[in-house]
């Protein structure tokens, strides 16, 4: 049976909020209309609060009494707590590809790592990222851990921002692939005690290159804030939508709060 295609249109309109929120241009704070996103996406109301509620249940956005749905904030102590965490978690997924990850995958991730050695040939940070980002997935999948895998690309989702910065950094990419040989090998050999250090000293070793891109943001964090249920979220756009009943909508897709 074909997907639905209120499905397909809820889904649209979410991955272009998302890609828009995690490249930084739509920043913290700003209000995101659902009457500016049926006009832009011509929709009707359903899809588009399906859309803010996917956005919700995922952190990247929130609502605000008397505003509606904003892109939600995430303060310096959240990420921090949240590095941590990913740290753990990275660290458990490369513990588990050791032991597990297929043969296919071992060679995905042979050839993820060599994408990434051809992106710092060429001096690409944007390029890095992607192959950077495929390394750590090819990862979290080889874990055969489905709840692991899907816990680790929500959190990697919210603190997507301050990272794309990270490997502007001078130094960082040449650090970076040192390190992924060093957790590339482990996994390779079946080691599980070094592919969980060289993870986590990984991780660990990105954390006071991030803690140098937050710094030079002005006004936080721009990613995302604590993740709500969807049933939680409902009910507080249902809040937000009955205090702004009677507001002329805006004719512009978003605007800042």
């Amino acid at each position: 049976m074909p997907p639905s295609p209120r499905i397909n249109l809820s889904d649209k309109i979410r991955a272009a909020l998302e890609a828009e929120i995690t490249s930084g241009q739509l920043v913290a704070g700003s209000r995101i209309d659902e009457q500016a996103l049926m006009d832009r996406f011509e929709v009707s109301r359903t899809p588009a609060r399906e859309a803010l509620l996917q956005l919700m249940s995922a952190g990247l956005v929130t609502t605000v009494p008397r505003q509606g749905a904003v892109v939600a904030s995430l303060s310096l102590p959240e990420y921090v707590a949240m590095l941590e965490i990913l740290m753990e978690l990275e660290g458990l997924a490369a513990r588990l590809s050791a032991r597990r990850m297929p043969a296919v995958q071992r060679k995905q991730l042979a050839l993820a790592d060599q994408a990434c050695r051809d992106a710092a040939a060429k001096d690409d940070a944007e390029l890095y990222g992607a192959a950077n980002r495929s390394f750590h997935e090819i990862i979290y999948d080889g874990s055969l851990n489905e709840v692991l895998a899907r816990q680790l690309r929500a959190m990697r989702l919210r603190m997507r921002h301050p990272q794309r910065t990270l490997f502007d950094r001078p130094g960082r990419i040449r650090n970076s692939l040192v390190e992924h040989k060093q957790v590339l090998d482990a996994i390779l050999n079946g080691d599980e005690d070094a592919a969980y250090r060289a993870m986590t000293g990984h991780i660990s070793s990105g954390g006071n290159v991030y803690a140098d891109a937050i710094a030079s943001m002005p006004h936080g964090v721009p990613v995302a804030a604590p993740v709500a249920t969807p049933e939680v979220a409902a009910d507080a756009l249902a809040v937000t939508e009955r205090a702004a009943r009677g507001r002329k909508p805006t004719a512009k897709s978003t605007s800042k709060a």
